[in-house]
């Protein structure tokens, strides 16, 4: 779009829009479906990760319509289709600022200022990390947070690998890397499982994966070697410190609201995410919110979808009010 210059001295406004839409994953694209077809003609800024967390995905088996599984990779992008379709602008890019302290808000994307009468945030959420210093100086070296895109490495292959966690996403990632492989160890801090029953049955009736209980991560080697060679583990309950040899940690420990940027725009609560009322309306008149930035209870694609439906009708109604 030409750059315009708009009643602000020395600042260059790149566009005005009815509703800009921060988020690509399930949530944002839903939004922009329905503020599509609106006729609100949303403009979509991607993210760092276009698609979100489910592009990762190699299989998605429990989201409506597709009894035989599908690539989240392909979802996302009959998603991003879906959206263009009826008119949606996909702007690949990061949002480094937004001002909603007055309306109409700011939203400034790699350098550039947009203006829009209203925001639905969709920025989804981010993998939940260790903490330990030796895992950031290992991160793509053999730690990583996302089996299905980077359990095929050559360096995997064939090799005793750790996953770290005890939820649906840690069960998941473990069986996606017995395909790889020659075993995985299932680290959890507790003495059960807190996944799903179906997929719990399923990690822990696999061959090649072995839970280990009651285990924390303290340290990962080798940093002087600049790749994996194992762990060290501690009993949560004994205090006791053992060694295992591995060529990668997958760490599946949860998620973070990607929030960080919108402190003092909106309100949050202790935990970053987005507190909302009456449906998906945020602290700020004009700024809806959905998907996993608001849900920390269900994380489900599906109902990231639905509650960025929820925020486009929200949002095409608050638009309607203002006679706009």
């Amino acid at each position: 779009m030409r750059p315009l210059q708009i009643g602000v001295v020395g600042i260059t406004i790149f566009s005005m829009e009815n509703v800009i839409i921060l988020g690509s994953g399930c949530a944002g694209y839903t939004a922009a479906v329905y503020t599509a077809r609106a006729d609100l003609k949303p403009l979509v800024v991607t993210g760092d990760l276009p698609g979100g967390l489910l592009a990762t995905t190699s299989i998605v088996e429990n989201y409506p319509g597709f009894p035989e599984g599908v690539d989240g990779f392909e979802l996302m992008s009959r998603m991003q289709k879906q959206s263009e379709k009826f008119g949606a602008r996909i702007k690949f890019g990061n949002v480094e600022s937004i001002d909603t302290s007055k309306n109409p808000f700011w939203v400034t994307v790699d350098g550039e200022l947009h203006v829009t009468k209203s925001i639905i945030i969709a920025t989804g959420a981010s993998h939940r990390k260790l903490g330990l210093e030796s895992e950031a100086k290992l991160e793509k070296k053999g730690v990583t947070y996302c089996a299905t895109c980077d359990g095929a490495l050559p360096i995997f292959r064939n090799q005793p690998l750790v996953v770290v966690g005890g939820g649906d996403t840690a069960c998941e990632e473990a069986l996606y890397l017995t395909k790889f492989a020659s075993e995985v160890f299932l680290i959890h801090r507790r003495d059960q499982l807190r996944a799903s029953k179906i997929m719990a049955d399923k990690a822990l009736s696999n061959s090649k994966i072995t839970p280990v209980w009651n285990s924390v991560v303290t340290e990962i080697h080798d940093v002087q070697a600049d790749k994996v060679t194992g762990v060290r583990l501690r009993n949560t309950k004994t205090g006791a410190e053992e060694e295992l040899e591995c060529a990668g940690v997958f760490i599946a420990i949860g998620h973070i609201p990607n929030t960080k940027n919108l402190e003092g725009q909106v309100q949050l609560d202790a935990n970053g995410y987005i507190l909302t009322n009456n449906g998906t309306a945020t602290s700020v008149p004009g700024v809806f919110a959905a998907g996993d930035c608001v849900d920390h209870v269900y994380r489900q694609a599906v109902t990231a979808a639905g509650s960025g439906c929820a925020a486009a009708i929200d949002t095409e109604r608050y638009l309607s009010s203002l006679g706009k």
